[in-house]
């Protein structure tokens, strides 16, 4: 839903501020915007000085004095925008969208993976969301509003939302050595998903190597691809999609369709939550200003600079024990 802006409404970015102009292509390397001033000094230094292209001139006087200054303007928006978090509007899709929306219905990521606690498809608002996530990805967020255009129709806005079908960002793997296999993807997505016990009835069109007694499958994949919230106490906290949320709010887009999960209690948040949030769960449901989507476009709070280009890996190692044991 592209909607006016009253009160707020974000600039691009501008993507040559903080670092010398010809960095803006450097093979190898990203382009971030990374939130200032909440994560630890500590934690902000590291990521400067062994994250950050900086050429062997990484300065820890200048990074501490950008991070204070940032962190300073937080004490002023805890006064002046406490409670900004609280309460955030939560409205229903629009009629025309509830053919997509039957659709997903049946995705088995939506009737598989969010059954934990309580569900529904809302229309939420992007500048109070709370985000967890320290840094964007620029030259992604250049990738989904190349893919978006200038102006997303509702139907377009939906589908890179919440889309339908299986996602599978490029992904590559191969066996290291016996009992171990590596994969590696440049999306952060990638993980380990758990191990999934198989009967033989589960295999189809692999012949097997002898007798099956059952199979152990261990799993390597993404999560799901959808734009989700979790509501907990009186707020809403971005869970997945801080991308395509930028993106949007970039391309002047106010309100998007989300997924958002209602949580009752903490213990039901540890189930559903994300770890940083698990974590330290005061920082976001209880803290008068938390960090905030429309944050990411406070130049008072952010940075933006190169980075080296990471891929994500995961090694998967098992272990099999043959022997005999005495019979009872």
């Amino acid at each position: 839903m592209v909607a006016p802006v009253s009160a707020f409404e974000p600039k691009q970015i501008d993507q040559t501020e903080g670092k010398p102009s010809d960095e803006s292509s450097r093979p190898g390397a990203d382009e971030y915007i990374y939130l200032m001033g909440r994560p630890t000094l500590r934690l902000y230094l590291h990521f400067m000085k062994h994250q950050a292209v900086n050429d062997g001139l990484f300065d820890p006087g200048a990074a501490a004095d950008e991070w204070r200054a940032a962190h300073d303007h937080i004490r002023t928006l805890q006064r002046e925008e406490a409670g900004l978090a609280d309460f955030p509007p939560i409205g229903k899709l629009d009629s025309r969208l509830e053919p997509l929306r039957d659709e997903l219905l049946k995705d088995p990521l939506i009737v598989n993976g969010f059954n934990t606690v309580p569900t529904n498809f809302a229309l939420v608002e992007l500048d109070r969301l709370v985000v967890y996530q320290k840094h964007i990805d620029l030259t992604y967020v250049r990738h989904l509003k190349e893919r978006l255009g200038p102006a997303p129709s509702e139907e377009e806005i939906f589908r890179v939302c919440l889309p339908v079908g299986p996602h599978g960002p490029p992904t590559k793997w191969s066996r290291a050595h016996q009992n171990t296999y590596v994969f590696v993807s440049p999306s952060n997505d990638l993980r380990f998903l758990g191990v999934m016990p198989l009967q033989p009835r589960h295999i189809a069109d692999y012949p097997p190597p002898g007798t099956l007694a059952g199979v152990i499958g261990l799993a390597v994949g993404f999560g799901s691809n959808f734009l989700n919230a979790i509501y907990a106490e009186n707020r809403l906290i971005l869970n997945n999609g801080s991308h395509r949320a930028f993106a949007l709010r970039e391309l002047g887009v106010t309100h998007a369709p989300c997924i958002v999960q209602l949580v009752t209690s903490r213990d039901e948040l540890d189930a559903v939550g994300s770890a940083r949030v698990r974590e330290n769960p005061d920082q976001y449901l209880r803290h008068p200003r938390p960090s905030m989507l429309k944050d990411y476009f406070n130049p008072k709070l952010h940075k933006v600079l190169p980075v080296h280009r990471r891929l994500r890996q995961v090694t998967v190692k098992f272990e099999v024990n043959e022997v005999y044991v005495p019979a009872l």
